[in-house]
């Protein structure tokens, strides 16, 4: 294996908004408590220390959750350990995506269990417990109902509504029907449609196979997978749901940062939180003195809807803006981490955490992965490439290996210059404006003609290489598929296939928390120069 890191400026995928923040450009200072660096972990855990955390109520929830599901020792011990004051946790969170989804997914909690295990060897008088916090009431099934296989995409189509983790995996079979030939049948390929197959097809709900599965993949590091979808985590946030719902007190404090900030990632609306039914996750809305279920025939007076919430909190469930506050809310949280889009609507909230006295967690960057098989290494090498050139794009991919290797020189910036000097001598010659203006106008000519030139050239030289060329595009395609990050678009499974469970041991050593850079792996380390 081969592993270079590359800045994250260098890839041309991510925002100026999250590049300055890395940087700790002092424009985003105020929308966030502490800079993502080790040094400031310790005062983040005396200040997390002071905050109430129902821990004994964590814990028994945990044990609950876990109680059908074989696990480690080092996962029953972290459980176990959140009793203790000077244990913390360190979480991420997703949806509940079919197969775990795109592969952002694996390294957002390989990303968690790395910084647990680097703050415990920084700070080993307290403890650090990664969490997966699984966002199970998320209501939109079609973000995760299909996986991308092979240049395929496998649906899961099924009619049931609501959230995503009580809907049920009766229908499923037919997907591992799709499935299993797409495997093969080599060792990886059983010990992986066993894997898969004991998650999904022997657990009844989304809920349950995702914590199946994510725990067979992740508990010998001891990740503790929890779902936030519980009678007895919800009625620790009563207040919280009274403040957002009957008082709708976080819309303007959210509103205002939102104005302030300019990019903003999700919206906010007076009442942040759903209401859960049977097969379905509806939005709540005042109207006058009165408080409406969307879509159904419920109605509640304030007073009603009062009793409602301290009866049945469990039927209360956050928005992607209450979220973070509930999660901080019921952990001893010191780091969330999250992409670019998780970071950007974290810091919409700073202001309603200070409001909900509940203290903000440093914002973690998820570490970004792009892999090259032995086969891709091969072919780029062959070309004359590194695999960090394919973040060009296939124009500028095309005309550097012409212009490397065609005997015509095919690059005009020398005559540019030239023509630059050449121009910039007549212009001394007049102080004329309009003189000047005419000069400019047929100096501009002449570099658009030299640019036709060059282009003719190009095409001309393309025609040469043409089979190369298509060589370039197809290993542009598969390492950047539909010109998305391959973290974005492509599955774990195929990975599995080729390394086995050794591929998250891989991407466990490889993956740095702190290091704020792109990691690319690639076979064969003989393939390079």
């Amino acid at each position: 294996m081969r592993v270079e890191r590359i800045p994250y400026q260098q890839t041309n995928f991510f925002s100026k908004f999250i590049l300055d923040y890395l940087s700790g450009e002092a424009c985003l200072s105020s929308f966030y408590h502490r800079a993502p660096k080790l040094s400031n972990f310790k005062a983040q855990i005396q200040e997390k220390q002071n905050q109430f955390v129902n821990r004994a109520v964590l814990v028994e929830e945990l044990c609950q959750q876990y109680l059908s599901i074989d696990t480690t020792d080092s996962v029953t011990r972290n459980i176990h350990s959140l009793l203790q004051e000077n244990t913390f946790t360190v979480a991420t969170g997703h949806q509940l995506c079919l197969f775990t989804g795109p592969l952002y997914f694996i390294y957002k909690i390989i990303t968690t269990i790395n910084l647990s295990e680097q703050l415990k060897s920084e700070y080993p008088e307290y403890n650090f417990v990664p969490i997966y916090w699984m966002a199970s009431e998320d209501h939109d099934f079609d973000e995760v109902n299909h996986v991308n296989l092979f240049g395929k995409t496998l649906h899961w189509n099924q009619d049931q509504k609501g959230a995503v983790g009580a809907i049920s995996t009766e229908s499923i079979q037919s997907l591992f029907n799709q499935l299993k030939p797409i495997l093969g049948d080599s060792k990886n390929a059983e010990d992986l449609y066993r894997l898969l197959s004991d998650s999904y097809l022997e657990n009844k709900d989304m809920a349950s196979a995702t914590r199946h599965l994510v725990n067979s993949l992740f508990s010998k590091y001891g990740l503790v997978v929890l779902d936030a979808d519980s009678p007895n985590l919800k009625k620790e946030a009563i207040p919280l749901i009274k403040r957002d719902v009957l008082e709708q007190s976080n819309y303007p404090l959210i509103q205002n940062t939102n104005q302030g900030l300019g990019e903003v990632q999700a919206y906010v609306r007076p009442i942040n939180f759903f209401y859960l039914l049977k097969g379905s996750r509806n939005r709540i809305e005042q109207q006058g003195s009165d408080f409406i279920v969307c879509n159904s025939d419920l109605i509640f007076s304030k007073e009603a809807l009062l009793l409602e919430i301290e009866s049945h909190p469990e039927r209360f469930s956050p928005n992607v803006l209450l979220r973070p506050i509930f999660k901080e809310l019921i952990l001893p949280n010191l780091a969330m981490i999250g992409g670019g889009a998780e970071v950007n609507y974290w810091m919409q909230l700073k202001s309603t955490f200070s409001f909900n006295k509940i203290v903000y967690p440093i914002l973690m960057l998820r570490n970004s992965v792009l892999i090259a098989n032995d086969t891709i290494s091969k072919k780029v090498n062959s070309l004359g490439f590194e695999i960090k050139d394919f973040f060009y794009d296939d124009v500028e991919l095309h005309k550097t290996y012409v212009s490397r290797t065609s005997d015509v020189h095919i690059n005009i910036n020398t005559e540019l210059v030239k023509l630059d000097d050449i121009f910039s001598s007549l212009l001394s010659k007049t102080n004329d404006e309009c003189m000047k203006s005419s000069i400019l106008a047929e100096k501009q000519k002449q570099v658009n003609a030299l640019k036709k030139i060059e282009h003719k050239l190009l095409k001309h030289e393309k025609q040469k290489h043409q089979n190369a060329l298509s060589q370039i595009s197809v290993i542009k395609t598969k390492l950047f598929p539909n010109n998305l990050l391959q973290e974005r678009h492509e599955n774990f499974i195929p990975f599995y296939l080729k390394y086995g469970i050794d591929f998250f041991d891989l991407l466990k050593k490889e993956l740095k928390p702190f290091e704020h850079t792109f990691t690319l792996i690639s076979d064969q380390k003989m393939y390079y120069k």
